[in-house]
C-alpha cells in the first residue's frame, strides 16, 4: 500500500479514535519534509558543494537550493555568504515518495539499525532525523562518491504535541527504537 493511501485509510481513523478529535481537520498530517546536506569541512571546495547539490537532487527528486554561511568561521576557512551545501523542501507527492523510500528502502539498509530515536521531537510535533551516510539511498552509487556525507531530515507535522506526532509517524511506519529503562 502506498504511504499516502495508508495515511488516509488507516492512520487518520486510528488517530481520530486515539485522541478523540471532534473534527477531521484536527487530525495531524505531515506538512513537509526538509532535507539538508552540507559539504562539511570541504566548504572551500566548489566541487564538493556541487556534489552535495547533485546528491540531494538524486535523493529527493527535486532541485535543492544552495545554502550559504550566516557567520564566518576561521577554523573552517569559511566566510559569511559562502556556499555551504544544499537544502530542499518536499511537499505533497514528492514528500510521500521520499518518505516511502526512506522507510521501506533506506532505513533497512542502515547498519545495526534498531530504530530511530524517540527523543528527536522539538516539542511542537516536528521530528528531526540525522542520517550519517547518504549511501543508504539507492540512487547514490557508491563508486561515484568522493566522500560519505550526512543528511538531515526534518519532518514537519501539524500535530500540536510530540505524543500526537509520534502516533502519526508510527502509524505511517517509522520504526522508533525501544527505550530501555
Amino acid at each position: 500500500m502506498i504511504l499516502k493511501e495508508k495515511y488516509l485509510k488507516e492512520v487518520k481513523s486510528n488517530l481520530q479514535k486515539q485522541f478523540n478529535y471532534s473534527s477531521s481537520m484536527e487530525i495531524p498530517r505531515i506538512e513537509k519534509v526538509i532535507l539538508n546536506m552540507t559539504a562539511g569541512k570541504e566548504v572551500t571546495n566548489a566541487k564538493a558543494i556541487e556534489e552535495v547539490i547533485n546528491e540531494l537532487t538524486l535523493i529527493s527528486g527535486q532541485k535543492p537550493y544552495q545554502t550559504v554561511a550566516k557567520k564566518s568561521l576561521a577554523s573552517w576557512k569559511l566566510r559569511e555568504g559562502m556556499p555551504m551545501g544544499g537544502k530542499v523542501t518536499l511537499r505533497s507527492k514528492n514528500m510521500w515518495i521520499f518518505l516511502n523510500k526512506l522507510i521501506n528502502i533506506a532505513m533497512p539498509r542502515i547498519r545495526d539499525f534498531r530504530g530511530v530515536s524517540p527523543k528527536a521531537f522539538d516539542g511542537r510535533g516536528n521530528y528531526s532525523l540525522g542520517i550519517k551516510e547518504q549511501i543508504i539511498f539507492p540512487e547514490i552509487e557508491f563508486d561515484k562518491i568522493r566522500k560519505i556525507k550526512g543528511l538531515d531530515v526534518i519532518i514537519v507535522t501539524s500535530a500540536k504535541t510530540n505524543k500526537e506526532a509520534r502516533a502519526l509517524l508510527e502509524g505511517i511506519g517509522i520504526p522508533f527504537a525501544k527505550v530501555e529503562k
